[in-house]
């Protein structure tokens, strides 16, 4: 690793002035991304801010909205029984991230903030419809994902929690590389009483991505056999040592009739 300064901050406002006020500090939350490419010598941060002590923690259900705090784990969401009865399809997903050890460090808001394209979250996100908050303002999903590694976020600005309207049923199924484990191609579906959203990842060279085709016949009819026929074009997905952008495209058939399979 570089040399660098490690502060950990005891309020929401401190950590914000710190970031805003270095351009060349980062957060630190989990730690599952990061602390591999600080030792891979790919990152060189002045200062490191732990958000550990900020309390950005928890689970509650208000009305027809879950709300997920930025600094939750994976574990914590996988074992959480309201998100089990609320957002199954949710609950599937993390107890499916990584390994054990993983899901007990790796947290909501890190991952949502560096937008791996084979990350899990974004997907639940775009198909719920969430609403991404920070210490400054809320964002929905459609505009916090702008591309590979890209976000909404701006300087200094730090997740604080996740918003998640809740659906009629849910389900996410994923196609896993066996040893990392990320999506190399995941399908979350979410049927609400106005219509169908998926959201697929893990296949895109520009990340998460809804299905608008596939939304509209799942819509007008919520069964498997909808998306039999819809044919996803190769040209912008990913190509690498894992899987051809054909056979992905391949795939994004497959799982996500396997998604609606489970929801219906």
């Amino acid at each position: 690793m570089y040399d660098f300064a490690y502060q950990k901050p005891g309020s929401l406002a401190d950590a914000v002035k710190i970031l805003s006020d270095d351009l060349e500090a980062k957060a630190l939350a989990g730690g599952q991304t990061f602390i591999p490419v600080l030792k891979q010598r790919l990152n060189k941060p002045s200062t490191v801010i732990d958000l550990a002590k900020l309390g950005l923690t928890g689970i509650t259900v208000a009305g027809d909205k879950v709300t997920i705090g930025a600094m939750t784990t994976h574990a914590a969401i996988a074992s959480n029984p309201d998100i089990k009865a609320k957002i199954p399809g949710l609950q599937h997903q993390a107890s499916l991230i990584g390994d054990e050890a993983v899901r007990h460090r790796g947290t909501m808001g890190g991952s949502l903030a560096n937008n791996d394209p084979a990350a899990c979250y974004p997907s639940a996100l775009l198909a719920l419809g969430g609403t991404i908050k920070t210490d400054r303002r809320s964002i929905t999903a459609d505009d916090f994902f702008q591309g590979m590694f890209t976000t909404a976020l701006e300087q200094g600005e730090i997740i604080t929690a996740v918003e998640l309207p809740i659906p009629e049923k849910s389900a996410y199924e994923k196609f896993r590389n066996p040893a990392s484990r990320y999506a190399i191609v995941g399908v979350f579906v979410a049927k609400f009483p106005t219509g169908v959203r998926l959201a697929i990842t893990g296949a895109s060279q520009g990340g998460v991505f809804r299905h608008a085709e596939m939304e509209k016949a799942l819509s007008a009819n919520f069964a498997p056999e909808a998306v039999s026929s819809i044919v996803t074009p190769a040209d912008d997905l990913n190509s690498d040592i894992h899987a051809s952008a054909e056979y992905r495209a391949h795939l994004i058939g497959v799982v996500a009739k396997r998604a609606v399979a489970k929801a219906a």
